[in-house]
């Protein structure tokens, strides 16, 4: 598949999805058009003054009312609630976790005051920067999902859970074990166990 067939099969979808949410009387670009260029720039996977040049220099056809560099990402932060739209449907079975996302090396934290992310550890190893729990459906899918600073404890994403209640049944290990109280619809498991409980559904 053609880069070109890609982003038009993925407008299609964008589309179909976001179609009645209304374009502002004063934008130049429909809303469709900035969610797509939004999940474009989380595929590239390069800094925002990348991904622009990328899409002036061979996508200016495609977008033609594309504003400047700095209002085209304010787009993406106004319009990330439509990010709701994509998550997947729930299933009786789902399973959640914690994924450590290390920002920068333990060495050079506290060196500068921008720095967005904490001290935590993630896989039996000290990191400064976040953590991305996801909650997915029986097939893999993301039904939901939340983020913070890395030394946060597990049991935090709880009430992604919680908000679950009543549609899944959902697997954690013990990080999601919490003295004040748990979920009703969680299943908290011991290491060695359940390890072939979603090996069916992939």
């Amino acid at each position: 598949m053609s880069t070109e067939d890609f982003i038009t099969e993925l407008y299609v979808k964008v589309h179909a999805l976001v179609k009645d949410v209304p374009k502002h009387s004063q934008a130049g670009l429909y809303p469709c058009e900035v969610v797509t260029l939004g999940i474009l720039f989380s595929l590239k996977g390069v800094g925002n003054r990348a991904f622009y040049r990328w899409v002036v220099k061979d996508w200016k056809k495609a977008f033609p009312c594309l504003p400047e560099r700095t209002r085209l990402f304010r787009l993406f932060n106004t319009h990330r609630y439509l990010t709701e739209r994509f998550m997947a449907d729930a299933t009786i079975i789902g399973v959640i976790d914690t994924y450590g996302i290390e920002l920068i090396h333990p060495i050079r934290e506290g060196r500068s005051e921008r720095q967005i992310g904490k001290k935590g550890i993630s896989n039996h190893r000290w990191i400064v920067g976040g953590k991305l729990c996801l909650l997915l459906n029986k097939f893999g899918l993301v039904v939901d999902w939340g983020c913070d600073t890395a030394n946060v404890p597990d049991k935090t994403f709880n009430p992604l859970i919680e908000k679950q209640n009543q549609k899944m049944i959902v697997f954690s290990d013990t990080g999601f074990q919490d003295k004040n109280g748990v979920p009703e619809n969680i299943k908290i498991c011991k290491r060695g166990t359940w390890n072939l409980t979603f090996r069916p559904f992939l």
